[in-house]
């Protein structure tokens, strides 16, 4: 685990190469087909050397809650664990990775009149108004959630409203944790002047390879779904609508993704037992330490 841009992606390649492993994908965003750029997915050559799953698993106007990540992720590990490989999950969703270790409590379904009722107001009241309801009704909840993360929002809203009681206290009943594991956390801590050095190269290169042009695609595709509202394709669709040039674009999807850096180590430092890393996930160092603590902990038998 660990911010974005901290090299996740690189220290778990090499851990699922060097101990016969799978990854599993941790990442909200890279489960949508067709989201490439925008979500630094790895590559296919990359997929190519080591097993790869949650990735591209869903069209972007297909919902796919944290609940779902829970229940498919669980299926891969159990397969993973069944051919005596080693599961590697790695991401930077944090409610995503504790749906998969804590479980889920069972909330209500889902009321589409309410949903659209909320969807009405927030654009009839403007930006933020969703997320200054949930602030009043359940605080907690709303203090881990983007104000423009709507799909999000609305759910925490309509479980509030539905339990009668905030989701948050929902969260701590009812769950369903992992077993049969021995679960092991390592984590990227890279200094933030480098880390933000990263982000901001990052997001010029993918506004380089073409994000706008795939976020164009993507809308005529599946039109204005939720994903095209996640980090730099939400800059994109505003470069395509003439609200911002792309150097604007540029500046906003660097700043938003240091922002998101930010709310990401402060999830992941409530995590228990987590070994820190100080540095990249690619740097030789770091990589060498996390082999050798990953060996000492591997059953002799695997």
């Amino acid at each position: 685990m660990g911010p974005t841009a901290s090299g996740k992606t690189a220290l778990a390649l090499a851990i699922a190469q060097h101990f016969q492993g799978e990854v599993v994908s941790c990442d909200s965003v890279a489960v949508y087909r067709g989201m490439e750029i925008g979500t630094a997915k790895p590559t296919p050559a990359e997929r190519v050397l080591v097993s790869h799953h949650l990735i591209d698993i869903a069209n972007p106007g297909e919902p796919c809650t944290a609940g779902d990540y829970s229940r498919l992720a669980r299926q891969a590990i159990a397969a993973i664990a069944v051919r005596r490989h080693l599961p590697v999950v790695t991401g930077g969703t944090g409610l995503y990775l504790r749906a998969l270790l804590d479980g889920l409590f069972a909330g209500p379904q889902r009321s589409e009149p309410l949903r659209e009722r909320l969807r009405d107001r927030e654009s009839a009241r403007g930006a933020g108004w969703l997320h200054r309801i949930l602030t009043r009704i359940d605080p907690a909840s709303a203090a881990h959630i983007h104000p423009h993360d709507q799909p999000k929002l609305i759910r925490a809203i309509e479980v509030t409203l539905a339990g009668r009681r905030p989701q948050s206290e929902a969260w701590q009943q009812g769950r369903d944790p992992l077993t049969g594991y021995r679960i092991l956390r390592l984590g990227l801590d890279p200094g933030r002047a480098a880390l933000y050095a990263r982000i901001n190269a990052r997001a010029a290169a993918m506004f380089e390879a073409g994000l706008v042009e795939e976020t164009a695609r993507l809308h005529a595709l599946y039109g204005d779904v939720a994903p095209l509202n996640s980090l730099g394709y939400r800059q994109a669709r505003a470069v395509l609508n003439g609200q911002m040039k792309v150097a604007q674009a540029i500046a906003g999807a660097s700043q938003g993704h240091r922002n998101y850096a930010k709310r990401q180590m402060t999830w992941f430092r409530r995590e228990p037992g987590v070994l820190w890393f100080e540095g990249f996930g690619d740097d030789a160092i770091v990589r060498s330490q996390a082999l050798a603590r990953v060996a000492a902990e591997l059953p002799s038998q695997l």
